[in-house]
């Protein structure tokens, strides 16, 4: 695994995925808790909303360390499929 360092967190990308860095950089952040890893109030970005049957929409958010691996999913999803990968997609319709 590659190692890259953003601020005091560093982040590992599986070997052959797209660098890090390139892959945070799709995004825009805003403060927030991470649904995939529970940590509370860091640098998040959207992907996803849940719609309650009482009509109510929550944002669904998810850390750098959570999107560099949901993205390098992707990305392994795409070469399995033979399709083009391209990041910055979570939470794309």
């Amino acid at each position: 695994m590659a190692v890259i360092n953003s601020g005091s967190n560093a982040l590992a990308a599986p070997e052959g995925a797209m660098h890090a860095d390139d892959v945070l950089a799709a995004y825009t952040w805003s403060a927030g808790d991470c649904f995939r890893c529970a940590t509370p109030q860091v640098p998040t970005v959207s992907v996803g909303e849940i719609d309650t049957p009482s009509g109510e929409r929550y944002d669904i958010r998810a850390c750098g360390r959570c999107v560099v691996a949901m993205e390098a999913e992707r990305q392994r999803w795409a070469r399995r499929h033979g399709l083009a990968y391209r990041p910055g997609e979570l939470g794309a319709s």
